[in-house]
Order: C-alpha cells, then sequence, then structure tokens
C-alpha cells in the first residue's frame, strides 16, 4: 500500500513539474485554481458585537483580522480547519480592544502562527496582555503594525499597512491597523475600529472595492470623504444584532446607501464570504455564526 502511495505522489509531481515547464501563466493559474489558489476569499465572520475576517490568500496563504471576544476562539478555529487550513500565515490584531483580540491569545496558543502584526500600542488590558504572554510563550515575535509596512509584495499579490500614522492611547480605535490587499484588480480595505481623525490621515492610494466598515457602523468613523476617497463597491458591517451601541447607525447606513454601493452586515446575514478572482468579484451570505 505504501508503495502505491509513492508512486501516486511521484506520478503527480511528474505532472506538476511537466506542467511548470510547457504550460504559460494563464494555464497554471486555471491549474491553480482547481486546488483554490488564484482566488481570495475573504470570510467576514459572524461573531456578533466584534470583528473577525478570515482571508483566504490566492497564493495559498491564510490570514486572520482579528479574532472577535474572548469566547470565539474554538469556533474560529473550526472554521478555518474545516477549510482545509492548517496554519495562519499572518495574523492581526487591528487594535487592543477584547471584541477585536480576545480570542486571540487561544488562537495563539492552538494553532500554527507565522507572523503577527499589531500596533504599539500602550495599554494594559487584559486581553492585551494575555495575547502578548501567549506570543511570548511560542516564542513568537510581533511586527509592529504601522502605516508604510508590507507584509506582502508579490507581482500580482500586494498587503500594505496604511494606518496608523500614528498612535494615540487616549483612544485605542484610533490606533487601529488599517490594511490593504490588492490581487490584480480586486481590492480589499479592513479598517478595525478607526474613528475619523485617523482614517482623514491616511496617505495614497486606499480606494478599494470592498470596504470593511468602521467601528461596526459607528458615526464615529465613516464620513463622505472617506467614502469618496474609497470609492467602495461592496460594503461589509460586522456588528452583533440588537446590540447596545445602535450599530450601524443610520447616518452610516445612509451615507453608504448614498455612494453607491452593496451593503452587507454580519447582524442580517450571518458569515458574509467575497470572493475574487483577480476580476470579478463575488458575495456569498448566510454563512454559519462562531458562537
Amino acid at each position: 500500500m505504501k508503495s502505491v502511495f509513492n508512486r501516486a505522489v511521484a506520478f503527480l509531481l511528474s505532472v506538476i513539474i511537466m506542467l511548470c515547464t510547457l504550460c504559460s501563466c494563464d494555464m497554471l493559474s486555471e491549474v491553480g485554481a482547481l486546488f483554490g489558489y488564484g482566488r481570495i476569499k475573504a470570510h467576514f465572520l459572524d461573531v456578533g458585537q466584534g470583528d473577525s475576517i478570515f482571508i483566504e490568500l490566492p497564493d495559498g496563504k491564510t490570514m486572520l483580522i482579528d479574532s472577535g471576544e474572548n469566547y470565539h476562539g474554538e469556533g474560529i478555529l473550526k472554521y478555518i480547519k474545516d477549510r482545509g487550513k492548517s496554519k495562519i500565515d499572518y495574523l492581526v490584531g487591528t487594535h487592543p480592544h477584547t471584541d477585536h483580540i480576545g480570542s486571540m491569545p487561544y488562537i495563539v496558543r492552538n494553532f500554527e502562527i507565522g507572523s503577527i502584526f499589531m500596533p504599539r500600542a500602550g495599554t494594559n488590558t487584559e486581553a492585551y496582555t494575555s495575547l502578548l504572554k501567549a506570543v511570548r510563550r511560542k516564542g513568537l515575535k510581533v511586527t509592529k503594525a504601522a502605516a508604510g509596512l508590507s507584509i506582502c509584495d508579490k507581482e500580482d499579490l500586494k498587503i500594505d499597512v496604511v494606518g496608523p500614522k500614528k498612535i494615540d492611547n487616549e483612544n485605542l480605535n484610533n490606533c487601529s491597523a488599517v490594511i490593504k490587499i490588492t490581487f490584480k484588480s480586486n481590492s480589499f480595505l479592513f479598517t478595525g475600529d478607526a474613528e475619523k481623525a485617523e482614517l482623514e490621515e491616511l496617505d495614497g492610494d486606499i480606494s478599494a472595492k470592498v470596504l470593511k466598515v468602521g467601528h461596526h457602523g459607528s458615526y464615529t468613523s465613516t464620513t463622505k470623504d472617506f467614502l469618496e476617497r474609497v470609492k467602495p463597491e461592496i460594503a461589509v458591517i460586522s456588528c452583533g444584532k440588537g446590540n447596545d451601541y445602535g450599530h450601524p447607525n443610520k447616518s452610516v447606513l445612509k451615507l453608504l446607501k448614498n455612494s453607491g454601493c452593496e451593503i452587507y452586515r454580519t447582524d442580517k446575514q450571518k458569515t458574509i464570504t467575497v470572493t475574487g478572482d483577480g476580476e470579478a468579484l463575488s458575495v456569498l451570505t448566510g454563512g454559519e455564526a462562531i458562537r
């Protein structure tokens, strides 16, 4: 049985080598797509009143931005494993609030992690200190997430940190790591809980076809000027059903509607998956809730 398996593996490798030698780049992309590569899939997980986005990158690597409250870790890892993934290559904690990094210590302890990125905010919240302890015990390091950092820079795939430009220790929301992912003509902007003060400072091209709306749709974040710079076609709001904060704010929903983008909400449509092939985008709603 073992020799049959080895012969099968050898045959598959020979086919791959032959394809690499003879096929065009376009044909290789099509072959890669059969194995789930050549596409980007952003899963906006329904973690109630919090944020967690799991991203399958077109090069086969994975990224997790935030992790919801401290009771979502097991559900998030199951969701990732159910998609055949055994490692988070890029782990991002946008800022130290528990609805964003609450489950991250559990995830660090119980999963293979590549690189970790967080803004260097001065705080001693329980969630933040627990996460740092988990990182140290596993022998990992945290890379400072700040404007200008490039996480990935390939011909067709770029992952850039576009904010924060500075740390506001009086308002941890304005320490949020803002991430832009570009895959060919597909682009995504993830804003954490960044409020108007941070968003107004973002430099360069922040246009994106898909926008993760800041701060769960709070009126403190999204502005008309910001939307005019981003020009989103799809807006996703992560918030809990019947939450005590009134998220998303009606004024934000009106701004988004007036901008002409499609609006999706985890409180209404559960986990939302946006898939891009480098050109077109598609949206799947009604995914499982992470509880």
